[in-house]
């Protein structure tokens, strides 16, 4: 039987929700969480985003959860799948070889591995977990937030679910709309942040392009072209208003010349492995075109027992299938652009299977196959959207790139008196954008989460766990990432422990010194990363 009340309610299974969940558990108290897809683990999972890490990630800059996660990933495939002597016996076991994800893992491994951390407490009782279930209305009194209104998808049934502390972890920062929280979207003005790359005007509907993920392998010899997709010859030849080198929206290359002759072209070597002195296998240099083959592939069969794999599988998360026609949220017509984005990835698929240049001279390769048990669901395609972007709530402190950019910072990024977390990126990763822009992208200093982000203006019992803290447009292209948002998931759900221990809220945990001390000291007890060990950067 449903019990609609406890300790904390955490809406979404994302990320940072699951870490939320877990900092919650861990400290003894009660929690409801509820997910919109079937799959916990948002951007890893049913957005089919392998990691996106930092390259100081095996040695420091991320919370001993997040360690021991990663490193479950691992033994999970050292315990049930026959890798090579070598792939075994490799500390830093890469199973898809990746050259982007440090751990590159199939989707469901991760899920399994989400779920098995979670089932003890829901065997206890202790954590009842609603999937296929969202949001539909905030009921507020004042500056409390008193309940949440969730709907199961399949069957409209609603249900009123209250809790004294509640997490929004949604992919789009619902619960502040549907609450009336204060949020922000979109770029920022120059004037209203002091930001150096901010642009000169606001505009909350300019947000970064989302990607719609599917999931692919290559059986060479063998015909899995997809259905031409109705709109193929506009997403074939269309040049994306952002893309100033006149590049094509479907095209390996990246930038072109006066003249107009390729300059910089992707690599594309479907199962690469086969012929290693063709390619670079364990390309990662940021600098240069990439091989997308190995990009963001999830299972190299090179790592396991010859034969076992007919081929490598890969997720396809590239510039050709970033979505910039227009944002998810914010305009009346949203909802074409959720489709959209998925007919620009379809058209992609088409594209690659078709079209595409080959190096020795022909097009296409009608070998790529979908992969439908990988990702989920009944096509291949990831259950929504990778999302970038998502509301930001008006929170007491937000973080501007003046406090984390290596141009700005030469020094270091600030350090912040009320830190709960670290976290740091390649880049400030700024895609382009549904507005039509292209802003170059700049690199951050390994940095810090300030408390005050997480913490709203005014509603008082209201906690973002995920990629919608205060951030700007801006900052978020480096504090949106896999470990950097497990490391808000459970400052956010710590903090609502911590505050239901103490009989205190986030806000007086901000102001006194002494309570910021005592929580500082709780999440370094469960095993939080507050500060970088600098003499491990080097």
């Amino acid at each position: 039987m449903l019990d609609t009340n406890a300790d904390v309610v955490i809406i979404g299974g994302g990320f940072g929700g699951v870490s939320a969940t877990l900092a919650v558990l861990r400290r003894g108290y009660r929690v409801i969480l509820t997910e919109q897809t079937a799959w916990l683990g948002g951007q890893l999972t049913s957005q089919l985003v392998p990691t996106d890490e930092h390259i100081y990630i095996e040695r420091t800059g991320a919370n001993q959860s997040y360690r021991d996660f990663r490193e479950a990933l691992r033994d999970h495939y050292r315990r049930w799948y026959p890798l090579t002597p070598a792939a075994r016996a490799d500390a830093h076991l890469n199973p898809g070889a990746a050259w982007v994800s440090p751990v590159s893992v199939e989707p469901r491994v991760a899920l399994s591995v989400i779920e098995s951390m979670l089932l003890p407490y829901e065997a206890s009782g202790r954590l009842q977990i609603l999937r296929r279930t969202r949001p539909v209305a905030v009921e507020s009194d004042k500056d409390t937030v008193r309940s949440v209104v969730v709907e199961g998808i399949e069957t409209g049934e609603r249900t009123t679910l209250t809790g004294t502390y509640v997490l929004d972890a949604t992919e789009l920062g619902e619960l502040l709309e549907l609450g009336g929280v204060e949020f922000t979207s979109g770029r920022e003005a120059q004037a209203d942040t002091g930001e150096p790359g901010a642009a000169e005007t606001a505009d909350p509907t300019d947000m970064q392009g989302a990607t719609w993920c599917f999931v692919m392998d290559h059986r060479a010899g063998e015909d899995h072209t997809i259905d031409r997709p109705a709109n193929y010859e506009r997403y074939r030849d269309a040049i994306p208003p952002h893309a100033t080198n006149r590049r094509h929206q479907l095209s390996f290359v990246t930038a072109v010349d006066a003249a107009g002759a390729p300059t910089v072209t992707y690599g594309f070597h479907p199962d690469m492995d086969d012929d290693p002195s063709a390619i670079d296998l364990d390309h990662h240099h940021m600098g240069a075109a990439p091989e997308l083959w190995n990009y963001r592939r999830v299972a190299a069969r090179r790592q396991f027992a010859p034969g076992f794999y007919a081929s490598d599988i890969v997720v396809v998360n590239w510039l050709q299938n970033d979505y910039t026609d227009g944002p998810l949220f914010g305009v009346p017509d949203a909802q074409q652009h959720w489709q959209g984005a998925k007919d620009l990835s379809a058209a992609t698929l088409y594209w690659l299977q078709t079209e595409a240049p080959r190096p020795d001279g022909g097009t296409g390769w009608p070998g790529l196959r979908l992969r439908p048990d990988v990702a989920g669901t009944t096509d291949g395609f990831a259950m929504m959207p990778y999302v970038r972007e998502s509301r930001r709530i008006r929170a007491r402190k937000t973080i501007l790139e003046q406090e984390v950019s290596l141009t700005y910072r030469p020094e270091g990024a600030v350090q912040y008196r009320d830190t709960v977390g670290t976290g740091h990126y390649f880049w400030i990763d700024r895609h382009p954008t549904t507005g039509g822009h292209s802003y170059p992208a700049s690199l951050p200093q390994p940095f810090e989460i300030p408390l005050g982000a997480l913490i709203p203006q005014r509603v008082r019992n209201l906690i973002p766990a995920c990629k919608n803290i205060g951030t700007t447009q801006i900052t978020n292209g480096c504090y949106r990432l896999h470990p950097v948002e497990w490391s808000i998931g459970e400052a956010a759900g710590a903090l609502a422990a911590f505050c239901l221990r103490a009989q205190s809220e986030p806000h007086a945990v901000l102001d006194d010194e002494g309570r910021l001390d005592d929580f500082q000291d709780d999440l370094t007890r469960g095993g939080a990363q507050l500060r970088w060990e600098r003499s491990l950067l080097a």
